[in-house]
């Protein structure tokens, strides 16, 4: 008999979460907000049991737990926890470990909404937060105040400046709890647990759904992280909806064809730009000119889908590519099948300041690209005619 525990991760993408299905192949939509039960004393040890998946779909529900299982799969984890978004999963995380007096130290560099969150909410919430550049882990570790720093959040590759962050230097810090955004490096790319790291996050949304028809996040964490997190989960409400949990899991069979065939294209297409004379630079992992080039060979199995490069002459040069696109396409997200362009300064960082904006590292003609599954040479096509109208 084949041992289960041996099984690659491209096998367990297929076979996980299917506890659920009975005899069906396909996943199986549960779409029940509510269950019935014959007894009170079989309501009353639901309601006082932890994720339940069939007492209220607030606190769990079948199919949401079938994708919660093929994550925890995935990534190697005890146990993983769904939400209805990215977002939803790191408020989650900060409130279940951060209240009044506590403090945090956050990588400066991230996704604009998670700045959001420790810049605006935690201050009114009493809690301290101090921005370091993650890249550099003595700042990291200078910035943790003893018995204090609840929680050291970090995100690699970062959104959308792309800096690696040493998971195993962040894995080993002692005293808080460390989180780590992987939204950027899906499980074929990074294992993030692996290193150390206590809790992986995800806007499943983007490559582990992949098919830009599922809003959802999941974390991923040892089981007792979990059923706390759960708890806080359940309180505001950032639940998963059992249709997205359906389709990220179709999302999850094909993962790993998708994201090796993302990251080659990527590869290729971060290399034609950096030969083109409109780029002023090109940040990505897979490239030998990436800052963080080392650490990334070392925990990353590809230079991932995502890629950022700055054109030459600012913000008008930025509209310019963007409008000039053909193939690709202006979305702010990431992951899909289509290959999207961002603008950063007009787009996904449009609510920060210039001096902000600056401070994270993005310019005004910074273009953030989630490679599709088009051919390469079609793509590397569409970006040299749009970026010949900047040169």
């Amino acid at each position: 008999m084949t041992d289960k525990d041996q099984w690659r991760s491209e096998t367990r993408a297929i076979r996980a979460g299917r506890d659920n299905n009975d005899s069906s192949l396909a996943p199986v939509l549960w779409p029940s907000t509510t269950y019935f039960n014959h007894s009170v004393d079989e309501n009353l040890a639901l309601a006082q049991s932890t994720h339940p998946s069939k007492f209220y779909s607030r606190n769990g529900s079948p199919t949401v737990l079938d994708f919660e299982d093929a994550i925890a799969e995935l990534e190697g984890a005890e146990a993983a926890l769904a939400f209805g978004s990215g977002m939803g999963a790191i408020s989650a995380v900060v409130l279940t470990f951060c209240g009044t007096g506590d403090h945090v130290v956050a990588q400066s560099s991230t996704f604009s909404v998670t700045n959001q969150l420790f810049t605006m909410l935690a201050p009114r919430l009493g809690i301290d937060v101090t921005f370091v550049d993650a890249t550099n882990i003595d700042e990291v570790r200078a910035a943790v105040r003893p018995g204090k720093t609840q929680l050291v959040f970090v995100e690699s590759p970062a959104n959308p400046g792309m800096d690696v962050v040493d998971l195993d230097a962040i894995g080993a810090i002692e005293g808080p709890f460390t989180a780590c955004d992987s939204t950027f490096a899906p499980p074929p790319v990074q294992q993030t647990l692996s290193h150390g790291i206590d809790i992986v996050v995800h806007a499943a949304t983007k490559g582990i759904a992949g098919h830009n028809d599922a809003m959802l996040g999941a974390i991923a964490a040892e089981r007792d992280v979990i059923a706390a997190v759960w708890v806080q989960h359940l309180m505001i409400g950032a639940v998963c909806s059992p249709f997205d949990a359906w389709n990220a899991l179709r999302g999850i069979r094909t993962l790993h064809a998708r994201v090796r065939q993302q990251a080659e294209t990527a590869q290729a297409l971060a290399e034609f730009l950096e030969s083109h004379p409109a780029v002023a630079r090109v940040l990505y992992p897979g490239l030998d000119s990436h800052p963080q080039r080392d650490v990334a060979k070392r925990q990353m199995t590809s230079g991932g889908t995502v890629l950022t490069f700055e054109i030459a002459g600012g913000l008008e040069a930025g509209r310019t590519f963007v409008e000039g696109v053909d193939l690709a396409q202006v979305a702010p997200s990431l992951g899909g099948p289509e290959t999207l362009v961002v603008h950063p300064p007009t787009m996904t960082a449009a609510t920060l300041t210039p001096d902000e904006r600056a401070a994270m590292g993005i310019g005004e003609g910074m273009i953030r690209v989630s490679v599709g599954l088009e051919h390469a040479d079609d793509v590397i096509a569409d970006f040299r005619q749009s970026l010949d109208h900047c040169t």
